[in-house]
């Protein structure tokens, strides 16, 4: 007779731990690849929404010197005005819609009172710091440094305007040209 075979044990070397810490290290590197696209996937959000935040903004206060400039001297009892001029018997619109902040979400502005009482600016409730600190144009140039969203302030200011056809030139200087930048629609 023969004997039966002899059962060989499982072998537990190196093998199998070697490949458990190459599991472990692919996992590894997975994550972390995962958690850099997260990080560069919310700066990347972030900065449309400055963006947004900086063209909406502008918006409002170019809707606003409108109304200022387009009837008695008077600033917007309330942003609803700039969709409907109450002073005016017939429609006259300087915005389509009231925009939403795009940094909180919600359509609740903060307002920048005028000396008449009315709404000389509007700016973002939002405390967070800003990614954006320079390099800003001509017209944003008071956001140099500023610390939260909040304090980008989007105010006209009659004063510094001048007066509707009125010269801002010297007679006979030549004016410098002025450069517009293309229209750009907020991304949505």
């Amino acid at each position: 007779m023969i004997p039966p075979p002899a059962r060989s044990r499982p072998r537990h070397g190196s093998g199998a731990g070697f490949t458990y810490l190459t599991v472990l290290f692919i996992v590894a590197i997975l994550a972390g690849g995962l958690a850099l696209t997260g990080e560069v996937w919310h700066t990347t959000t972030l900065r449309e929404k400055e963006a947004e935040l900086l063209y909406v903004g502008n918006q409002y206060r170019k809707a606003i010197e409108r109304y200022y400039l387009n009837g008695p001297r008077q600033f917007p009892r309330a942003l609803a005005d700039l969709l409907k001029d109450p002073r005016k018997p017939v429609t006259e619109r300087y915005l389509r819609q009231i925009y939403p902040d795009p940094i909180t979400g919600k359509s609740e502005w903060g307002l920048v009172k005028g000396p008449d009482g009315g709404i000389a600016g509007v700016h973002s409730l939002s405390e967070e710091a800003p990614l954006k600190r320079a390099n800003f144009d001509r017209l944003n140039l008071d956001f140099v440094g500023k610390a939260k969203y909040s304090e980008w302030t989007f105010v006209y200011g009659p004063a510094a305007a001048p007066a509707p056809g009125a010269s801002t030139t010297q007679p006979g200087a030549v004016s410098p040209p002025v450069a517009t930048p293309p229209f750009k629609p907020p991304s949505r």
